[in-house]
């Protein structure tokens, strides 16, 4: 049992004070953060929630005004980066929701929204059983009609929300155990398959083998891969993210590889932290240590490999757009915009305010949809202003929620992955099948 103290949280790895101690309350997080930029509440920005961690810490009871404050945080850490100081408030937030769950009640509505979406999204093989009804759903013609008479906004937003983020269902690439390099092999790879990516987006998943292959890396994908936990993570669902994360190192203990490639941020940022995750544990900790030193981003990897194959011209103009994970988690920002400015003919535009999360923030616009919706808006708003003939990022988080921020202006983009960009450009397909996605 967690041994209780005075204030707001236990004696398990509370918010620290020394980090806390860190922030000098400049302000420079303040334009960054969506949640300030969307309400101007002090309480509502990195700093003011921080200052509700201390209060925590000196004894201020956990109240549903503060859970209210932790809650509306998108967890972008657009503030980590932005902070001239260095203030970790990705582990502070982290630490902080995870006392939250232990120690919050919430409404019986909210228990029951939360308990549905981590019975499924964790889940690979659940997600995978819901292709065939949901590709009939949208194929039907079902969608339209529900849309047209109004039934579906009489649905409590979380649920109109998820309905919108579901994303087309298409035909689904099969991926083997093992796929040699091609040429010289220069590294072995280990392949993070995830949850949502190999459920909705496995045309992803298999543009990535094909690249690994063809830039000389043999690639391992082990079977019957489960959650790296980073959904249950990010919501301070502790326990359920250190039984996925062992569950991962087990997985990719027995695989000899070089390295270990993930091709979805918020993942990633995940894989990385199983060190902090897991410091506790006697039999895992090292293990953690040793997988996450070998962890890569798909981009950080291909620019750390460099190019072997030949890039052939792919005629397109790009938005590019960072994943808040991608490019605040793990500070990944030049090497996916050099790998795209390697293909030829091929123009990358920058998207403006860049650094404001698009609401996605893995179960946020789920739980948040209001805040969401608004910040999905806003980040439909610039992508349009570049003019862009494709929108390329490296989250399906953010794909599913851009793409319905669209729809709702009556917009269509095509939508990409960095890998299916590099692909197409590899395979010499130009921009054609990218245009239609």
């Amino acid at each position: 049992m967690t041994e209780a103290r005075p204030g707001a949280f236990d004696a398990h790895h509370p918010p620290q004070s020394e980090l806390i101690d860190d922030c000098v309350h400049c302000g420079f997080c303040l334009p960054t953060c969506p949640t300030y930029e969307l309400w101007g509440e002090e309480m509502d920005s990195p700093r003011g929630r921080i200052y509700l961690m201390k209060e925590g810490l000196e004894g201020e009871p956990m109240t549903d005004t503060m859970v209210g404050h932790f809650d509306a945080c998108l967890g972008c850490m657009a503030c980590v980066t932005a902070c001239p100081s260095g203030v970790q408030y990705g582990t502070l937030i982290t630490e902080t929701r995870a006392q939250v769950e232990r120690h919050h009640e919430r409404g019986r509505w909210e228990k029951l929204l939360r308990g549905a979406i981590f019975s499924l999204f964790p889940y690979p093989r659940r997600l995978k059983a819901l292709r065939g009804p949901l590709a009939l759903y949208q194929r039907s013609g079902l969608a339209r009609l529900l849309k047209r008479t109004g039934l579906l906004a009489k649905l409590p937003q979380n649920l109109q929300a998820m309905e919108s983020l579901a994303p087309p269902i298409r035909r689904a690439d099969k991926l083997g155990h093992r796929l040699p390099a091609r040429g010289r092999r220069r590294a072995v790879v280990g392949m993070v398959t995830g949850c949502v990516q190999s459920a909705f987006f496995p045309d992803v998943n298999a543009a990535t083998a094909r690249i690994l292959a063809a830039e000389g890396c043999d690639v391992v994908i082990p079977p019957a891969q489960g959650c790296c936990g980073a959904l249950s993570e990010h919501s301070g669902r502790e326990a359920e993210a250190v039984r996925f994360a062992r569950a991962m190192l087990d997985t990719f203990e027995r695989s000899d590889v070089d390295y270990v490639v993930i091709n979805s941020a918020g993942c990633g940022s995940t894989l990385k932290e199983y060190p902090r995750l897991l410091r506790d544990d006697p039999e895992y900790a090292a293990k953690a240590e040793r997988f996450s030193a070998r962890v890569r981003d798909i981009a950080e990897l291909l620019v750390e490999l460099g190019p072997a194959a030949e890039r052939h011209p792919v005629p397109v103009r790009v938005a590019y757009h960072d994943a808040c994970h991608l490019a605040h988690g793990q500070g990944i920002r030049a090497q996916p915009r050099e790998l795209l400015r390697g293909i030829p003919e091929l123009e990358v535009r920058e998207i403006n305010r860049a650094e404001l999360c698009c609401g996605s923030a893995g179960v946020y616009n789920l739980l948040q949809p209001e805040a969401a919706r608004e910040l999905g808006d806003r980040k439909a708003d610039n992508v349009l202003q570049t003019g862009a003939q494709l929108l390329v990022t490296a989250n399906p988080g953010c794909s599913m929620q851009i793409r319905t921020a669209l729809e709702r202006r009556g917009e269509h983009l095509a939508m990409a992955h960095t890998v299916q960009v590099l692909d197409a450009s590899l395979r010499g397909l130009g921009a054609a099948p990218l245009l239609r996605g």
